[in-house]
């Protein structure tokens, strides 16, 4: 881990939105000029769908350069194709559908009308991320400029849940998740090592039901096994993208 997790927290969860989004815009032109492209990993979820809507709605947007993006997902509910609960349905309608990206370089995770059970869909997103990693990146998995995580309440990330099998994982890119405590039960996730190859991991977390969770993950010591978002961060940064009731909780020589 590099250094200690960073904090910013805003008023609410509409600017801090705003703000998330002004900061993604700037990253992603600031890669696009150093390497020619950038690599973003998105959430799903309120924080991560409203983060999208506020990039959509803003002026900046036509700054990036669409076609030299390559999205990822760091999670997926493993439903049909076009299933209004899945993270890329949400995240065409906050967002995709209307920014001119390049088909190749959006990778959804696998639907379960595919051919695959999770587990093999987990494998087969394994090796798109592998495919896709360079000679200079660690590992199977791109070095992704930015990768975003909600936070849930009971500090899970991705869909990598406090005691279950896949935030155990430390050799796999991608597991299958059965039994997942909220439903859907059965989903795909980036592993905490797959997490860790990004560059800058940012956690988003706004409202009263994350303040535990983000209190609990900050705290010094924290098993990730039993609090999973305290084990994603990434190699150069990681950044806490808080609303003033997330951050309730947390000790004042933290913020």
């Amino acid at each position: 881990m590099t250094g200690a997790p960073q904090l910013v927290v805003h008023r609410d969860k509409e600017l801090m939105a705003q703000a998330a989004a002004a900061r993604l815009i700037t990253k992603i032109i600031d890669a696009q000029s150093a390497r020619g492209s950038a690599s973003v990993v998105l959430t799903g979820g309120r924080n991560g769908n409203g983060l999208l809507a506020a990039l959509g709605a803003s002026p900046a947007r036509d700054a990036v350069d669409w076609s030299r993006l390559d999205l990822w997902w760091g999670d997926e509910r493993f439903l049909p194709d076009g299933d209004p609960e899945r993270n890329h349905t949400q995240a065409r309608e906050a967002l995709l559908d209307a920014v001119p990206l390049n088909p190749a370089r959006v990778h959804p995770m696998p639907a379960s009308d595919g051919p695959y059970e999770a587990d093999a869909a987990a494998e087969v997103y394994a090796a798109e991320l592998a495919a896709a990693a360079g000679p200079d990146d660690h590992g199977s998995v791109p070095s992704f400029d930015v990768l975003m995580l909600g936070v849930g309440p009971d500090t899970h990330v991705a869909s990598l849940f406090p005691g279950l099998p896949g935030v155990r994982e430390t050799e796999r890119m991608v597991v299958g998740v059965q039994d997942a405590p909220k439903p859907p039960p059965t989903r795909i996730s980036l592993t905490l090592p797959a997490i860790r190859a990004a560059r800058e991991v940012w956690l988003l977390a706004a409202g009263e039901d994350k303040a535990e969770a983000a209190a609990t993950a900050l705290a010094p010591g924290t098993d990730e096994v039993r609090a999973p978002a305290s084990g994603a961060y990434g190699r150069s940064r990681t950044l806490w993208l808080l609303d003033e009731a997330a951050a309730s909780k947390l000790p004042a020589g933290l913020r």
